[in-house]
């Protein structure tokens, strides 16, 4: 017997509270980052870069970037949500807004632990976002369209885009260091702990799956909360089996 779904609407008002939350707390971790000056995560190298080459703020970099990348969803035929088109300007304005209020960090112990502050923050947010259910954000929403139409693993999609954008980000002026390392390293695991412990009606990257009945031929299922969140199956690179990852699995760093 499958797990009595949550009815629709029941926690609307939590997840609306979390997916903002969890929007504004990531763009506020992306501006620590960039204060404590020892690296920033991958598409923050990007953003950080084009705002040293255009004069813009890296929040209003971050914004169009994300726009951009959200045209990129209709050649794969992705469906934003209501949280697709939010982290668009969500984060850009929080990131500016906290960018405003911090002064730079000087010295190394300081930096360190602004950084490790801004790592943890990144974490909870994204926890917060994607278990409020609204669907993933453009540049994640990239790479699971790319799985879904290439067949190829999330783990090579996810890498692939992530150099890519982490080299041009460098060349262009972005920072990368310790700081990028630590990220990458702590990521997964404390946005998977954050899944868990904000979970609305249960654990989204085990049950957000569980009541999907709405398929949409050669895009994998919708969830029938009407989230957008689709449920990619396609085999995994060297694997002969098929895998079924839910969204929240797979925009977690494999």
């Amino acid at each position: 017997m499958s797990i009595t779904a949550v009815p629709r609407g029941a926690h609307l008002t939590r997840r609306l509270i979390q997916l903002y939350v969890g929007l504004a707390l990531y763009g506020a971790s992306s501006a620590l980052l960039v204060r404590a000056g020892l690296g920033l995560e991958p598409w923050g190298v990007l953003h950080q870069g084009l705002a040293e080459r255009t004069g813009l703020s890296i929040g209003v970099v971050s914004i169009v970037v994300g726009a951009a990348v959200l045209l990129l969803w209709i050649p794969i035929r992705q469906r934003p949500g209501l949280g697709t088109v939010s982290n668009v300007f969500a984060v850009g304005i929080a990131m500016d807004g906290t960018l405003a209020l911090v002064p730079d960090v000087r010295g190394l112990a300081a930096q360190i632990a602004v950084m490790a502050a801004g790592v943890v923050v990144n974490g909870v947010a994204t926890g917060l976002y994607i278990a409020a259910r609204f669907g993933p954000g453009p540049r994640d929403g990239l790479m699971t369209g790319l799985h879904l139409r290439t067949g190829r693993s999330i783990r090579l999609v996810r890498t692939l885009i992530e150099v890519a954008v982490v080299a041009t980000g460098f060349l262009l002026g972005g920072t990368l260091g310790a700081g990028t390392v630590v990220y990458a390293l702590a990521i997964g695991p404390l946005a998977q702990f954050f899944l868990r412990f904000f979970a609305v009606g249960g654990n989204p990257a085990t049950e957000a799956g569980a009541d999907a009945e709405v398929t949409e031929p050669g895009t994998g299922t919708e969830d029938a909360a009407g989230d957008g969140a689709a449920v990619a199956s396609a085999p995994d690179d060297g694997d002969a089996t098929v895998t079924a990852r839910t969204p929240e699995q797979a925009i977690l760093p494999q």
